[in-house]
């Protein structure tokens, strides 16, 4: 059975790299994409790596495609919770990219994203697109809200050790990403002699993944944790790791610590519990490396991955399988580049 998907905001890096990965996929007709700049145009001439995959054009609206199974919004926040509750209301599946759906609360929404949301509803329903940790409540969703690529990369981190019992409630995660997280729009910070061979800090203490972060570690650790989260841009197209920090409640060693992340994803298929995690690894896939070190009464925790695979797109897609009741390594089981 082959499903109709579309994709409103399909010209953004996570658009087009969900564009790329369903054109591909064996139980999917990649049936829509949105632009309002690029309406009415061939969706392989605005997307060359697509030139032989694809022959539709980009619509205005969503709404010009018809018998849609599943949607997925990938444009910038506040256009998810417009666009939503429509689609549900036609028996639409949705998947939200943009972080409309991401915190539960709606006062914590208008805190971080500085606007009201308009679907409290919807809110409440959506489901956290984290399959490793939450895969039984994705299953058959209709709504699922994607993380985001520095969330994704802190939490499978973080989530085993906090669960575990092992470490305090404090935990400061020093985040490095490649530039390819920012967007398309370009910005002095992304103009290459500025960051080109440089690592600059920003958005400290405003990044809108910090209480993505905390909410989630929080339901891991069975109360109220302090994430303190520090971005860093670095001059690489793709890739995060995040270097999580942790205090041990009392002494534990390597070996516990490895028993914490191998029980939790000694059997996934695409988290990898290793010695040395890489970011040249999982370029390019959907795979991401979690990695420890104990010191004494400290530990750090390693997340490594693609932004805009697992951080974004592949996640999407692997969440979209689940949903579906698809394989969930269905168009998305292939290795990183490597080099």
């Amino acid at each position: 059975m082959s499903y109709r998907v579309g994709i409103i905001g399909g010209t953004g890096y996570t658009g087009s790299e969900l564009s790329r990965l369903l054109c591909r996929h064996p139980d999917i007709e990649l049936a829509a994409l949105t632009s309002r700049s690029n309406a009415g145009k061939d969706v392989a001439s605005v997307h060359g790596f697509l030139r032989g995959y694809t022959d539709i054009r980009f619509t205005e609206s969503i709404s010009e495609t018809k018998d849609l199974d599943l949607v997925m919004v990938a444009t910038p926040f506040g256009v998810a919770m417009d666009e939503v509750p429509a689609l549900r209301e036609r028996g639409i599946k949705c998947i939200d990219l943009s972080g409309d759906y991401r915190l539960k609360d709606a006062s914590l929404y208008a805190e971080w994203y500085g606007k009201e949301h308009t679907d409290p509803e919807g809110l409440s329903e959506a489901v956290f697109g984290l399959p490793e940790l939450f895969r039984d409540g994705i299953r058959g969703a209709d709504l699922v809200a994607n993380p985001g690529c520095y969330a994704t990369s802190a939490i499978l981190a973080i989530a085993p050790l906090m669960k575990s019992g092992l470490v305090f409630g404090d935990v400061f995660v020093d985040g490095k990403s490649g530039t390819s997280g920012a967007g398309m729009t370009p910005s002095p910070r992304l103009h290459h002699p500025t960051c080109g061979e440089s690592v600059i800090p920003y958005k400290v203490g405003t990044h809108r993944h910090q209480p993505e972060i905390e909410m989630a570690v929080d339901m891991f650790a069975g109360g109220r944790t302090d994430a303190t989260f520090v971005p860093h841009l670095v001059p690489i197209v793709r890739g995060i790791i995040s270097s999580c920090y942790f205090k041990f409640k009392k002494d534990a060693s390597q070996e516990d610590v490895d028993a914490v992340y191998e029980k939790q994803y000694g059997a996934e298929r695409f988290v990898h519990y290793v010695p040395e995690p890489s970011i040249r690894d999982v370029v390019g896939s959907n795979h991401a490396q979690v990695g420890s070190k104990a010191m004494g009464g400290k530990a750090v925790v390693f997340g490594v991955l693609d932004n805009l695979v697992k951080g974004a797109s592949g996640q999407a897609v692997q969440n979209m399988n689940l949903m579906l009741g698809l394989p969930e390594a269905d168009g998305l089981d292939f290795p990183g580049l490597g080099v």
